[in-house]
């Protein structure tokens, strides 16, 4: 089966349409042509280096390479769940949080599926390796961000409430158990919506990738099952060690709330 090639003015027709979305923030004056033409840009600028960064990579099928890129991708994730917050904890915190639970929920999922599903030969082949991390830990990265914005945001506002059950002498745990479960549904949503929605309402990016390659629907629809399977692992467990980690690091071994160790974005 073929598929259909793009060239440089295929793209470059499609890009066209962000004129609709130009004129629309013009005509009502949103603000947003500036931030959409320089997203854009950086968008093409992002993909066109990463195509050029994935030729070498799958020329090479280094551990070393592919391991830099994999840690590349992980500090970037870490950085853009600490952008998306009104709060953060002060110092190493603020970052490394953020970044260590997206880590082990990567390690935990994607070592599981390139040993047992995908059986990638060697492993480390970034041709299996890095698609499936992106699409894994972009999405894990939007339920941690959600996650942290949450537990943090309740815990300030809900301060009074917290601090009236602590000092009657009811664990930190239990005082604050009502926002842990608000936080993981909200962190959570959006990942069980988009199961909900896919095959019905959307065709997923990978699904339909493969399907334009010339790739049989029936096997496509196999590869993005898995993905979504491990999707959802990987944000259950980062969602959750980032609650639960946000949790311990805003208590003590008094029980006391020590939103202290909280900065908002206006004070710095």
């Amino acid at each position: 089966m073929n598929y259909v090639t793009l060239d440089y003015v295929d793209l470059a027709l499609a890009a066209s349409l962000l004129l609709i979305n130009g004129a629309v923030s013009v005509a009502l004056s949103l603000g947003l042509a500036r931030s959409l033409a320089i997203s854009a840009v950086r968008m093409v600028v992002q993909l066109l280096l990463i195509g050029l960064i994935l030729d070498f990579l799958l020329a090479t099928v280094s551990p070393f390479w592919t391991g830099l890129a994999v840690l590349v991708m992980l500090g970037f994730a870490g950085y853009e769940a600490m952008a998306r917050q009104d709060r953060r904890l002060k110092g190493f915190w603020a970052y490394g949080l953020g970044t260590g639970v997206m880590t082990l929920a990567a390690v935990l999922v994607m070592g599981f599926a390139l040993i047992t599903q995908v059986s990638a030969d060697p492993w480390y082949h970034p041709q299996y390796l890095l698609p499936l991390l992106g699409m894994v830990l972009g999405n894990c990265m939007t339920g941690v961000a959600l996650a942290i914005r949450s537990i943090t945001g309740a815990l300030t506002g809900e301060r009074n409430a917290v601090e009236a059950q602590l000092a009657l002498g009811r664990p930190f745990r239990l005082s604050t158990l009502p926002i842990v479960r608000s936080a993981l549904k909200t962190a959570l949503t959006p990942t069980i919506n988009a199961m909900a929605a896919t095959g019905l309402v959307s065709l997923p990016g990978m699904m339909t990738g493969q399907i334009l390659a010339g790739i049989d629907p029936v096997e496509a629809v196999k590869y993005q099952l898995l993905v979504m399977f491990l999707i959802a692992g990987a944000t259950a467990i980062g969602t959750t060690g980032a609650v639960f980690s946000i949790s311990w690091r805003l208590s003590d071994h008094r029980h006391r709330l020590r939103l202290d160790r909280l900065t908002d974005i206006g004070d710095e």
